[in-house]
């Protein structure tokens, strides 16, 4: 049997960072709802990354839901590392990006949260942000990408 936190189903996101003329994006599934009233999200960057790096200089990020039909981006968004291959330049020689609120997101992504930091902490491997909602888009009407459909996949294990 799967350990606990292995058993249920999250969605998977896609974190948009930038700093200046310096833009990344990667794959994010440690993210929840922190509060209701003002509108908060937890997410967990995980450590020594591009992302992290950009998110810390620039303080705000946009949370990407990704669908289903974009699991074929989590290779390149989720296993090579920004800080050795340019996921940008790669996605968009293959018009996959756009930009919204000054960020460079993928086109076809469910919905767009551009977050602003409120507060971090060290949280072990990750530093877990919990950020305010600054703006959101609903982009497109599909169905969501899942932990489950990438381990179907055999893209992930647990």
């Amino acid at each position: 049997m799967k350990r606990p936190w292995n058993r249920t189903d999250l969605p998977v996101y896609s974190i948009a960072s930038k700093h200046k003329d310096r833009y990344n994006l990667n794959v994010c599934t440690y993210v929840a709802g922190a509060s209701m009233e003002p509108k908060r999200m937890s997410v967990a960057i995980y450590k020594n990354t591009k992302t992290l790096n950009l998110a810390e200089k620039e303080k705000m990020i946009v949370l990407q839901w990704l669908s289903k039909d974009q699991i074929n981006l989590i290779k390149h968004l989720g296993f090579k590392s920004g800080n050795s291959f340019d996921k940008i330049s790669y996605l968009e020689k293959k018009g996959l990006i756009t930009e919204w609120k000054n960020f460079k997101v993928l086109q076809d992504a469910l919905a767009y949260v551009l977050l602003r930091q409120y507060d971090c902490m060290d949280a072990g491997d990750h530093v877990l942000f919990l950020y305010d909602v600054v703006a959101f888009l609903n982009n497109r009407d599909a169905e969501g990408l899942t932990l489950d459909q990438l381990r179907t996949k055999k893209i992930i294990r647990g």
